[in-house]
């Protein structure tokens, strides 16, 4: 996939991902050791876009498992298609048991769930099992064969191994600790909100009619928001987001009221807003 760390710096580059050197060295690792990668850290630094990224500049289909509580095997890993059983079965009130039996747990009847789907066929994939924190543990279980041997066990079929394996991404929160048996199987990055200097060159990239010191200031304005204690600090993603909104704005540069008047795009919580007006008030005091 890759042919060293610069090519997925600079692949990924292309993609609009503008990685670490940490990002680009673990996932130059995972690809050439065929191991998953486990990505945590907070919402909005880029877990769920580098799969995303990785898909892209390697011409991979994107198959995405999205996680949350009560998800189970029929919707992680393959089901039967009961409807289009019981028409076969209505059609073929000749046919002896056995006979109906072994049609209708065939092939056509089976309907593949993201993991499934990821170990079959020869076509390069991404998989990416996304908030892996927020499934329940038996899922976990489930994920250890799959990522294990990158085999899936139908009981009517048998044994499905891949014949080309996937490129496999899990993301968390950490909302929940996951186990050591999971976490043995994968290689682990953090991704951490960035740099001063990386965040600016990320916004310019993403935002390009932003002036360039207008950027500076919105990446030193999150960061200093990030220094305080929020219920939730803003994300990367949520200072494109108001990068974007100061450039609809026709803003030319960041003024006390301009700034707590779109509060609002960065922060997620009134007593957040109420908090950061306060010391930024004070600050400008």
């Amino acid at each position: 996939m890759f042919t060293s760390v610069d090519d997925v710096s600079a692949r990924l580059a292309e993609a609009g991902y503008l990685a670490s050197p940490a990002i680009a060295t673990t996932v130059f690792l995972a690809a050439r050791l065929g191991k998953p990668l486990l990505v945590e850290g907070p919402a909005g630094v880029g877990k769920t876009e580098l799969a995303k990224a990785v898909a892209e500049v390697c011409g991979a289909r994107l198959v995405r498992l999205q996680c949350y509580e009560g998800v189970d095997e029929a919707r992680a890993l393959y089901e039967w298609n009961h409807a289009k059983q019981l028409l076969r079965i209505s059609a073929g009130r000749g046919e002896t048991w056995d006979e109906t039996r072994t049609d209708i747990f065939g092939e056509e009847f089976l309907l593949a769930r993201p993991l499934l789907t990821a170990i079959r066929g020869d076509e390069p994939k991404v998989l990416l099992i996304d908030e892996t924190d927020k499934a329940d543990v038996e899922v976990e279980g489930l994920l250890l064969e799959v990522l294990g041997d990158f085999q899936v066990t139908v009981p009517e079929l048998g044994t499905i191994t891949a014949t080309r394996r996937p490129f496999v991404v899990l993301t968390s929160n950490a909302t929940r600790e996951l186990s050591e048996a999971l976490r043995r199987r994968c290689l682990f990055l953090h991704i951490g909100f960035p740099e001063e200097e990386l965040e600016r060159r990320i916004v310019r990239l993403k935002v390009p009619g932003l002036d360039e010191a207008l950027a500076a200031s919105v990446v030193r304005v999150v960061g200093a928001l990030r220094a305080m204690d929020l219920r939730k600090a803003p994300s990367v993603a949520e200072t494109v987001d108001w990068a974007r909104t100061l450039l609809a704005l026709g803003a030319d540069t960041l003024d006390e009221g301009l700034v707590h008047d779109t509060l609002g795009v960065l922060l997620k919580h009134q007593e957040d807003v109420l908090k950061a007006a306060a010391k930024l008030e004070l600050d400008a005091g």
